[in-house]
């Protein structure tokens, strides 16, 4: 049974998760779930922006759910769970389309990373973000104290990952967190994607490969595709393929 959905209506793209019993929290099959439709978002060049959203509960997302790692070794645990986590959501945070995660309700530990890997957040007013996990006996895995970092303030982390408290709707805003705080934050997402999608998709993509270069979100692949793509566009590269099936020496112009 698929526990996350992916939904393409016009240009933009809903990426859902679907285990509310388990108040959203992923399990080994939700991140192999996640990742084939990344796989497909990647391969569908329509799609202009992508909304990440969760079936109705309690939370957003509760994180990784302890029956999918509690009795994992530690090897299988740091191994399969954390770097097979780490890979998923660093797909999504490297998306070339532009990302806005909508949290109706409380984003927790690894829904909290999740969140922290799309590109916006719009939050509804009684939601709030956390990491829990030092109450249970272990540390955030999927980025928490990584990504995160360059997302909040060093204290409110500690706030969240040394102290267990949450930090309000309103709070994140005013740290920039959330991009907008609202009794509809579904509505204010899809204005928001219905934008992104009558911007220029190529300087959309380019705009964010440029960002995330200069803030070390995977920087040197970054540069490297953005380096590639110029050199792609150049009649050099033509010249060369030309040649290199033509079984010649290239003529290059510098062009």
């Amino acid at each position: 049974m698929s526990r996350v959905h992916l939904q393409i209506a016009g240009r933009v793209a809903e990426l859902r998760l679907d285990n509310p019993d388990r108040l959203n929290a992923f399990t080994v099959t939700m991140l192999s779930q996640l990742a084939e439709h990344l796989d497909r978002i990647e391969k569908t060049p329509d799609i202009a922006c992508v909304l990440v959203t969760a079936e109705p509960a309690r939370a957003f997302c509760s994180g990784a759910d302890i029956e999918g790692w509690g009795d994992l070794t530690p090897a299988e645990f740091a191994r399969d769970w954390v770097r097979g986590g780490h890979r998923v959501f660093d797909r999504l945070a490297r998306l070339a389309r532009p990302t806005i995660a909508v949290l109706e309700a409380h984003a927790l530990g690894g829904g909290l990373e999740f969140a922290a890997a799309c590109d916006l957040r719009v939050m509804g007013v009684k939601a709030t973000i956390g990491l829990p996990e030092t109450g249970i006996g272990i540390v955030p895995g999927w980025s928490g104290t990584q990504r995160l970092a360059r997302l909040l303030p060093e204290p409110v982390l500690k706030e969240m990952a040394l102290f267990g408290r949450r930090i309000s709707a309103e709070r994140c805003l005013a740290l920039g967190f959330a991009a907008d705080v609202s009794d509809s934050p579904r509505a204010a997402a899809d204005e928001m994607a219905a934008r992104a999608s009558a911007l220029s998709p190529r300087a959309v993509e380019t705009a964010k490969s440029m960002i995330h270069a200069a803030v070390n979100e995977d920087a040197g692949a970054m540069i490297e595709a953005l380096g590639s793509a110029a050199v792609a566009a150049s009649a050099d590269r033509a010249e060369g393929v030309g040649a290199f099936r033509d079984k010649r020496r290239p003529e290059f112009s510098g062009t």
